[in-house]
């Protein structure tokens, strides 16, 4: 089945003219919300969506670009639509990102008391399938990010991987690409700099042809323009823009 993929924004934690590294996926009949950052709720308002027009939320890690969006979700969707969106989200996070991201705002005596009283809580187990829709599927793949901090990217459909903030694992890209079929890679990049806990552009420039031409780069900083045409067979993707996968 055909994916539609919209970017809620494109850019790296700290990028100022772009929005926070979240994602929409379409399989028809069904929006899963890829990341709820600080800047979610200002993009979809840009696209005239509101989170009631979301099916699911699927979280790859705990840090603000990536979850800081997730008090306004959990009280509108409480306060105004009476309704509990799904939490898909790796077992391991559950119980840091209520008591270290969300307890401190969402916390009300008598009222909100734990996550699940606020999202319908999924729990995934990594390296398992589970279907999210009828036509969306999704596996957990740990990948490394801040030492000491839980990350997981995410393959999609069996064919489509979608990094979280992650250091360079050339040999995880490989053995999607050669054993499991990859046809498309949508990965952070992180344009200067050494990658101590991102992927960089010249790491993803050693990559051979037949990864680089499947790679779109995503989570970029606000200089990108300085890099157009300097990233091989590999493209920026673009805010707001809709992909077909």
């Amino acid at each position: 089945m055909t994916l539609k993929l919209q970017m809620l924004g494109t850019g790296s934690a700290f990028a100022k003219n772009y929005y926070n590294n979240n994602a929409l996926f379409h399989d028809g009949d069904f929006t899963l919300l890829i990341d709820c950052g600080i800047t979610a709720p200002m993009a979809l308002h840009q696209l005239d969506l509101t989170f009631d027009d979301l099916d699911a939320l699927l979280i790859t890690h705990i840090h603000a670009d990536h979850v800081g969006g997730m008090e306004e979700l959990a009280f509108i969707m409480k306060m105004k639509y009476n309704r509990k969106i799904p939490l898909y989200i790796a077992e391991a996070l559950v119980e840091p990102i209520w008591e270290h991201s969300l307890k401190g705002g969402l916390y009300q005596q008598g009222h909100i008391s734990s996550l699940e009283d606020v999202f319908d809580v999924r729990p995934l187990k990594p390296g398992v399938k589970a279907d999210i829709s009828s036509g969306i599927s999704v596996e957990l793949i740990h990948t490394q990010h801040i030492p000491g901090k839980d990350s997981y990217s995410l393959y999609l459909n069996d064919r489509i991987f979608y990094s979280a903030d992650m250091v360079f694992d050339p040999a995880l890209l490989h053995k999607l690409v050669n054993e499991r079929d990859c046809e498309f890679i949508l990965h952070e990049c992180q344009l200067q700099g050494p990658g101590e806990v991102h992927t960089t552009l010249d790491e993803l420039l050693s990559l051979p042809e037949e990864i680089q031409e499947r790679t779109y780069l995503m989570h970029y900083s606000d200089d990108v323009e300085a890099f157009i045409g300097k990233t091989g067979t590999m493209e920026f993707v673009e805010q707001q823009r809709v992909y077909e996968l």
